[in-house]
């Protein structure tokens, strides 16, 4: 009889998987990576793989939601590095740009695998749309400090950057936004 698997291991393996799951579904979308080529790039058995997670849904789910902490906080972390308030919210657009640049860029994340599967899979539109509500969130409580009122637009500038960038492949996208951004924050009162 095999040894039971320990937490520790279970918590290796479940990490691993994630960061498969995660570069290759990023990579080359949901629906192209079959269940055969995550086991390949994991070295787990597929075994393993379905106890970790039951579904494919359930492995986005969590690839998603693990992300989603990560994206958000390391902006955040960049976001803390700024001292000033306005250059604060600039700096959102700085933050963009850089990740725009950088290799392997393909757009939102959240965004491609709903235009995947949200409208066949509740579970992966319910964790785009909490990306999506956590990251208003976090734009509108960074752009109060400044001005309220341009908190909405000031996310949908950011918003509208990341999907340019991620269909044209144009991180200059960024500092177009940065400049709309800046123009709203320069008319406020």
């Amino acid at each position: 009889m095999p040894a039971a698997i320990t937490e520790e291991q279970q918590a290796l393996d479940r990490r691993a998987l994630l960061d498969v799951a995660e570069r290759l579904f990023y990579g080359q979308g949901v629906q192209a990576v079959g269940m055969d080529e995550l086991r390949a790039a994991s070295g787990l058995p597929l075994k393993r793989i379905y106890r970790l997670f039951p579904t494919k849904e359930a492995l986005v789910v969590a690839m998603l939601e693990r992300r989603d902490r990560r994206w958000r906080g390391n902006l955040a972390a960049h976001l803390d590095k700024v001292p000033d308030p306005r250059e604060r919210v600039l700096a959102l657009f700085d933050w963009l740009g850089e990740w725009f640049a950088e290799p392997g860029f393909r757009g939102c994340a959240w965004g491609n695998a709903h235009g995947e599967l949200g409208s066949s899979s509740p579970a992966i539109a319910a964790a785009a749309q909490a990306h999506k509500h956590a990251f208003h969130d976090q734009v509108a409580a960074l752009v109060a400090a400044v001005d309220a009122s341009a908190a909405e637009p000031i996310y949908l500038l950011a918003e509208g950057a990341i999907v340019v960038a991620g269909i044209h492949g144009d991180p200059t996208a960024a500092v177009r936004a940065r400049t709309g951004a800046q123009a709203l924050l320069d008319a406020a009162p």
